[in-house]
């Protein structure tokens, strides 16, 4: 489902390209037309039809006339909000490698353009919208971390940044969850030092994320696992510290102690939820 503040950040750009455009009923293009064959039109015309067809959702032919007022007119004011509307309507085609590439332009064109924040802001959303599970690769999952990145840095200030900070938590944990499956899977097949890496990194790099303390448990597993109990111990005792209500906690402390380690810290006793649904 596409972003609610990508549908309400576009209203704006489309009302202040429109502002002053003058509908004069010159609409001339055949709706059937698959591409729309070269003529040259008043730009105001050019702009106005693509307007009307990515309100009609009709958004491939939405692209054909706004790419038709960046080459007809190409260094118009016109123009500018062509390229932002090509970045929407792409989006919303799902057609986001296009999307990208009409904001690039618009940032290395209009760098200094009070909308360039809008196309760092699709840029990044585009990147998000393309987000798969943490079976899979994790290539777009670093992009958009990149690119969320960049629009904080970049607009600390604007409702682009606000709604960027929420999907940097979302992109962290993703990461956070493709370490843990891979950590899993090396401690699964024995090897607890690839998997010790793997969960590490979680700890180090997403220790804001929901994967923290089954992380912290799966080190006290490996490190038991080597016969390190004294760095079992201590991860289990940060584990203690942080989460002492956690089941992963609870579980670490039964491992240690019966290795014979010492835990400051006793684990809490179980909320009743967790005791009236086991698991």
């Amino acid at each position: 489902m596409k972003s609610v503040s990508v549908r309400s950040s576009v209203v704006a750009v489309v009302l202040a390209g429109a502002m002053s455009i003058a509908l004069a009923g010159c609409v001339g293009s055949r709706p059937s037309q698959p591409r729309l064959q070269y003529q040259e039109r008043p730009v105001e015309v050019l702009y106005s039809v693509g307007l009307e067809r990515l309100d009609q959702r009709r958004f491939s032919e939405a692209v054909q006339f706004f790419r038709e007022v960046e080459r007809q007119h190409p260094y118009s004011p016109w123009s500018r909000r062509a390229i932002l509307m090509q970045v929407y309507a792409q989006y919303q085609r799902n057609n986001y490698e296009e999307a990208i590439a009409a904001a690039d332009r618009f940032i290395q064109l209009y760098p200094g353009s009070p909308q360039v924040s809008y196309a760092y802001y699709m840029k990044a959303i585009c990147y998000f919208e393309q987000i798969v599970d943490v079976g899979r690769d994790q290539a777009a999952t670093q992009q958009a971390l990149v690119a969320l990145t960049d629009v904080v840095r970049r607009f600390p200030s604007t409702q682009y940044a606000t709604d960027a900070r929420v999907k940097i938590d979302m992109v962290n944990d993703q990461l956070a969850g493709k370490e843990m499956e891979i950590g899993r899977w090396y401690l699964h097949r024995d090897q607890p030092l690839a998997a010790i890496g793997r969960f590490r990194r979680v700890i180090e790099q997403h220790q804001t994320t929901s994967h923290t303390p089954e992380a912290l448990y799966r080190l006290v597993e490996a490190y038991l696992t080597l016969g390190l109990t004294e760095e079992a111990t201590r991860n289990a005792a940060v584990l203690g510290h942080n989460f002492p209500g956690s089941r992963w906690y609870s579980d670490a402390y039964v491992l240690v102690t019966r290795e014979g380690g010492q835990l400051d810290v006793e684990p809490e006793e179980e909320g009743w939820l967790r005791r009236l649904i086991p698991g």
